[in-house]
């Protein structure tokens, strides 16, 4: 085979060697076999000494144009491979605006702070609005303005928590609160009527932990003074609450009861899931106790 066929040779076979390369390794690896040093064209360049003198500047010039065009051959395919390379690096990376977003885990509430938040809200609606006090309390806005005289069981270091004996100069007691209405006498001295407000926040008493009963609790307390207020509008608040946080077919039932701030007063229960046939969570009476009321 002659060199002029050779040329011709070489020529079609790098360029599908080339155009067939799928990565940057294997397109260098074809540059070194044919432009190299040593490589295939170098090799044929070297034939030329050896042919007639008159063809070897026509052979030398085909030469060199194979060598450009195999040149410019891998200089495309590289940027076409880097091109790829590129799009797929940019593929993997690229976010789906057309998904959702992916919702971060975060907490929740804690089940007391919702009753709280829910119940809370319930009164918000009817015009209430929200009112706190401070959980060390004086045994004044505890006890004494709450008319529980001294000798009330409640008062005796079994049953409260006490800070210490004498905290001021009047000689007044400072304690854990055992109850959320402290915080009505402290709103009755700061506000006018009318009033309408709900305390919500902890409480202390020296309660053994069982399934009823923990040193620290909760309540939720409510306090409306104002012009023409009757038993009838407490009835139907609680009512109201009750049917909002427990269902509409719930019902409630008031029982006479003893407090020393109100009069009259009653306990206050709601019906039971079983509908008045019993059941372990009521105890087999159909009712559940939940409150306590009363005309302030």
């Amino acid at each position: 085979m002659d060199l002029d066929q050779q040329i011709d040779n070489l020529s079609s076979e790098a360029r599908n060697n080339i155009n067939q390369a799928k990565d940057a390794g294997e397109l260098e690896k074809w540059r070194v076999y044919y432009l190299g040093r040593n490589g295939r064209l170098t090799q044929l360049l070297k034939q030329l000494g050896k042919i007639d003198v008159g063809k070897r500047p026509i052979l030398g010039r085909k030469a060199n144009q194979v060598k450009t065009e195999i040149s410019k051959l891998l200089e495309a395919k590289m940027e076409l491979i880097a091109r790829e390379e590129e799009s797929k690096v940019l593929e993997s990376q690229t976010i789906d605006i057309s998904l959702p977003g992916r919702q971060p885990k975060v907490g929740y509430q804690h089940v007391i702070s919702q009753i709280i938040e829910e119940i809370t809200n319930i009164f918000i609606t009817l015009g209430y609005t929200i009112a706190e006090g401070p959980e060390i309390e004086f045994d004044w806005y505890n006890f004494e303005a709450l008319n529980t005289p001294p000798d009330h069981p409640a008062r005796s270091l079994q049953d409260t928590f006490y800070i210490s004996e004498f905290s001021d100069d009047n000689n007044c007691p400072l304690l854990l609160r055992t109850h959320t209405s402290p915080v009505q006498i402290r709103v009755m001295e700061s506000r006018k009527p009318p009033i309408y407000v709900v305390c919500p926040g902890r409480t202390y008493r020296r309660d053994v932990a069982d399934p009823s009963h923990s040193p620290m609790f909760h309540q939720i307390e409510g306090l409306v003074v104002d012009k023409e207020i009757s038993f009838a509008d407490l009835k139907g608040t609680l009512e109201f609450f009750v049917q909002q946080v427990f269902g509409k077919d719930r019902k409630i039932r008031l029982r006479p009861h003893f407090f020393p701030f109100t009069e009259p007063s009653a306990e206050v229960d709601v019906s039971c899931t079983c509908q008045g046939k019993g059941c372990r969570i009521c105890g087999g009476n159909g009712w559940l106790e939940i409150l306590g009321c009363g005309m302030v």
